[in-house]
């Protein structure tokens, strides 16, 4: 139980430092106050100690006896193996500038909601679900708040280009 706690204390901090980079004027007034450098030093803390603790709790959750909540089919694992090529793929292509990450607005996102999906997918235990589904979750709201910002790279080009802005036209 206490690696279920650690591991859900690890998803607060982790995803919760994600989900703070789609609160831009928060992040903007934490960036004025701390300065970009310790924004950055601070993020990158919070998260390495959020995945430090996602690992240690999944790891002694699993150590101690997993609590199972249903039983997968085979089939479903093998469909996580198989999702788990492309899901890497994607991954990757958020780094290189290609053909995948040209089509795949958001390659990363992409890679981490079929990654999670695919484990949620073959995992039927309560710390399997609550991990991937939490990532699952995170990863969709992620998108979906990527879509609703006015400052998206996706769209930073339309009002010099186009000259009308698509976001609040």
């Amino acid at each position: 139980m206490l690696g279920l706690l650690v591991m859900m204390l690890g998803l607060v901090l982790f995803l919760g430092a994600h989900t703070l980079t789609t609160q831009r004027e928060l992040r903007a007034r934490l960036i004025g106050s701390m300065g970009e450098g310790g924004y950055k030093a601070g993020y990158a803390v919070v998260s390495l100690v959020g995945l430090a603790l996602i690992v240690w709790g999944f790891a002694h959750y699993r150590a101690a006896g997993m609590l199972p909540v249903w039983s997968p089919p085979t089939a479903l694992k093998h469909l996580n193996t198989a999702l788990m090529l492309p899901a890497v793929i994607l991954v990757v292509a958020a780094y290189i500038r290609g053909r995948i990450y040209t089509a795949v607005k958001h390659p990363m996102l992409s890679g981490v909601k079929l990654w999670a999906f695919g484990h949620l997918l073959a995992n039927g235990d309560l710390g399997g679900i609550i991990l991937f589904g939490s990532f699952l979750g995170w990863a969709v709201f992620d998108r979906i708040s990527l879509k609703r910002r006015p400052d998206s790279a996706a769209f930073a080009f339309h009002p010099v280009v186009i000259g009308v802005a698509v976001i609040g036209a």
